[in-house]
């Protein structure tokens, strides 16, 4: 039984396109779909999200840069038109995880993370974290938390994900995939 996974991003500088692309590709891989969507088409592939695509899918990877601990406004902006999927419950029980980029080691990847799932809670959506028997989380330099996966872009944005971070991108998007069956 395949599973459709919406893999829903905000990117300004391609490091959190990066890591959606290889979360999808980690999902396609499990021989399921991803659905790679956007809130705002800042380029021509770009396809922006709608609410039934959301409704239909059997789980979500959501992620955004970080923006002062928080996520980006067109995320945000978004998930405050989701009221009537709330309402009806259309959200509760699909599995989800969330992922998000930053200048810096300390620019506020954690917190993000957390940001990020506070929508996904209220819609009684079930958040996955990265579990320690990823073996790139206790040795990554840069990216990668057990509240999701993250990118650290430095000062010069670098949308080159390291080896760890792209390993940490393909766990989440398998777990996320594997859950999303058995709950399917």
């Amino acid at each position: 039984m395949t599973v459709n996974i919406v893999v829903l991003y905000h990117s300004s500088h391609g490091s959190v396109d990066a890591m959606a692309h290889e979360i999808a590709e980690a999902i396609e891989m499990q021989g399921d779909t991803a659905l790679l969507r956007t809130f705002v088409a800042k380029n021509p592939h770009d396809i922006v999200i709608n609410k039934e695509e959301l409704v239909q899918c059997d789980a979500l990877a959501f992620g955004t840069p970080t923006r002062f601990g928080m996520m980006a406004s067109q995320a945000k902006a978004f998930w405050e038109t989701t009221s009537e999927l709330w309402l009806k419950g259309q959200l509760i029980d699909k599995p989800a995880c969330v992922f998000s980029s930053s200048s810096s080691m300390h620019g506020g990847n954690e917190a993000t993370l957390l940001n990020l799932s506070l929508p996904l809670l209220h819609h009684g959506m079930m958040l996955l974290g990265v579990p320690y028997d990823v073996p790139e989380l206790l040795s990554t330099q840069s990216g990668g938390t057990p509240y999701g996966a993250t990118h650290v872009a430095g000062t010069d944005n670098t949308n080159t994900l390291t080896k760890e971070e792209v390993a940490i991108c393909h766990a989440v998007g398998k777990r996320l995939t594997h859950i999303a069956r058995k709950l399917k």
